[in-house]
């Protein structure tokens, strides 16, 4: 009776899982299909739209990382005996995950550096940092895709080792317990460029908010009737970011802060552990929903469609 019970609930948590990345899945393939087809119809791509895009495809990866190793914790499919098959989706995950910050702190930057007035010191960097976009992308994922393959490698190499403590830290895989490198390793790997981001994102968001009150106050005192709509789409644009990085930093506060509870507390209640995981998928499933706000996707079906029936 107790194991019909569990089964019944893991199944109803796979259900709201698979539901909720039904959903994420199908609104970053669509956005992303959204930009490849003004690409392919010879629209340019603006700087930021190449961020989106990339904040896209790293929700991608932890949706659909997430879905397998779910996948595998229902029904069953235990696959610690292969470690490279147990690791791999959960590197392409945390891939994923470092990625999505490491964009969303690029797009905040960006974004900050874009709407500073003539007369602040950022204002030399508006020529600049947009020739830099494409670059740091790539850098971004050669970064955190060497950083996160550290992990699994030592994990391949200590598996076959003699006197090694492992542990379940979940249905479907084992890990390492902690000795003298992991902790420093995951620390100086993981953790530290995470908490970096994330003050950068705060500060640049901080500063995009103060940017934008004194922009108000300014435009306030102009009389002009262009004024108010130039002010209304710049700030449009930067409020969309604001919240979409509001939103970023809150689900990724909670979740890192689950994550470390489940870590450190080695009973952690079934509750915990799948509260955790809905969690952590909360923003790479309504993060593009608030992209979507400021896009021209139904403006751009609209005239695709017209120039499609004329041909």
């Amino acid at each position: 009776m107790v194991n019909d019970k569990m089964d019944s609930k893991n199944l109803a948590i796979f259900v709201i899982l698979i539901l909720q990345c039904s959903v994420g899945i199908l609104k970053n393939i669509c956005l992303l299909s959204y930009y490849l087809m003004l690409h392919y119809n010879k629209h340019t791509l603006k700087r930021i739209d190449l961020i989106f895009m990339n904040m896209f495809i790293a929700n991608f990866f932890i949706i659909f990382s997430r879905i397998v190793l779910q996948t595998m914790q229902t029904f069953g499919m235990e696959l610690f005996f292969n470690v490279f098959v147990c690791k791999f989706p959960m590197y392409t995950e945390r891939v994923g995950r470092s990625v999505s910050i490491g964009t969303i702190c690029l797009l905040s930057v960006f974004q900050a550096i874009t709407i500073s007035p003539s007369d602040s010191c950022l204002n030399g960097l508006k020529v600049k940092v947009p020739k830099y976009i494409n670059l740091s992308i790539f850098l971004c994922w050669v970064l955190f895709l060497g950083l996160n393959m550290i992990s699994p490698m030592y994990v391949y190499i200590k598996w076959n080792s003699n006197n090694v403590t492992y542990k379940r830290t979940s249905n479907y895989c084992f890990s390492l317990g902690h000795d003298e490198f992991t902790g420093p390793m995951i620390t100086t790997f993981f953790v530290f460029p995470e908490v970096l981001f994330a003050i950068l994102i705060v500060c640049s968001g901080s500063l995009m908010v103060n940017i934008l009150y004194r922009h108000k106050q300014r435009v306030q005192h102009i009389h002009s009737t262009y004024a108010p709509t130039r002010t209304s789409h710049e700030s449009r644009a930067t409020k969309n970011i604001l919240v979409l990085v509001s939103l970023f930093i809150g689900f990724y506060s909670l979740s890192s802060i689950l994550h470390t509870c489940v870590a450190l507390f080695c009973g952690a209640g079934w509750w915990m552990i799948n509260i955790t995981v809905i969690i952590h998928l909360c923003f790479p499933t309504l993060g593009p929903f608030i992209v979507t706000q400021d896009t021209a996707l139904p403006r751009f079906s609209l005239s695709w469609i017209r120039n499609t029936g004329r041909t």
